[in-house]
């Protein structure tokens, strides 16, 4: 078995409150690890077309508010 199998084993295992715990952790950690991708991108110039591309849509009046 895999080890992804095994945690899924035994995620299925867990009583509802630990569930929801994990859920809750899971959330966080996904979301730190985006926020580090989001900060590396960032610092890398990998987003500056993209910034860049944004800012002459909003400069030429191409962008509207939701």
């Amino acid at each position: 078995m895999t080890t992804v199998k095994a945690i899924e084993e035994a995620i299925k295992q867990l009583p509802q409150p630990d569930l929801a715990e994990l859920q809750r952790w899971f959330a966080d950690f996904y979301g730190d690890m985006w926020d580090k991708q989001i900060e590396s991108d960032v610092n890398s110039g990998k987003l500056d077309n993209l910034a860049a591309q944004a800012l002459a849509e909003y400069n030429d009046g191409k962008a509207t508010e939701f």
